[in-house]
């Protein structure tokens, strides 16, 4: 919610309402006096009321997604690349998309370069406990595509453990990859899939499942 409308004796106690409704100070807020309220018992003149609407300001419902890009921002420059960044964001993670010329030298090997951007901005932005949506680096849609090359993996390699009747595996993958592959075969009723491995060489287990059969 973030707009309320709070109704008081005093203008300063329905500010001092809005503002423990909202968990926010009054400087980050937007008020407007709707009106001030008469109140007769009897048909004789009561205490005067008012009502106020309080709004978040802009700056503020913006303030995760605009706080990390500078974050990012900060660290690429530090790197000496110049890049423009995108921001997206939902109700579970904000994403920042980074657009140039160096796209590839960001990725790096098999987006190892990437998941480091990654794993270091969600480290500085959760030191703050008012943000705890999930980061996602990007740049030129290189998330989508990997993740479209990992179920294509997994297809093929589902249908290995079925052919050859035996476990395979993938080679060492991060918690995204290993996520991805998991996702692409958790409907497959003949295909069971599991992790497994220390550290960075965690990798996935993918293995038939044994059909009973009618006795």
């Amino acid at each position: 919610m973030s707009t309320i409308v709070v109704e008081a004796k005093t203008m300063e106690e329905a500010i001092n309402q809005a503002c423990e409704q909202l968990g926010k100070p009054q400087d980050q807020l937007e008020i407007e006096v709707l009106s001030d309220i008469s109140s007769k018992v009897f048909g004789i003149m009561g205490s005067k009321k008012v009502r106020i609407k309080a709004t978040l300001k802009e700056t503020e419902t913006k303030g995760d997604a605009q706080k990390v890009k500078e974050v990012l921002g900060n660290i690429l420059q530090g790197f000496g690349a110049e890049a423009h960044i995108e921001t997206s964001e939902d109700d579970e993670c904000i994403t920042l998309n980074i657009k140039g010329d160096g796209s590839g030298i960001l990725i790096g090997r098999k987006g190892q370069t990437l998941d480091a951007f990654q794993y270091l901005i969600n480290k500085i932005v959760h030191r703050s406990p008012e943000c705890k949506k999930r980061i996602i680096v990007d740049t030129e849609g290189y998330r989508q595509k990997r993740k479209e090359i990992l179920i294509n993996l997994a297809k093929r390699l589902g249908e290995k453990a079925i052919n050859k009747d035996a476990p395979v595996s993938t080679n060492p993958l991060n918690p995204f990859e290993r996520r991805i592959i998991h996702l692409a075969l958790q409907d497959d009723a003949g295909l069971a899939t599991k992790s497994t491995g220390e550290g960075i060489y965690r990798r996935v287990v993918i293995f038939p499942q044994k059909k009973l059969t009618p006795s």
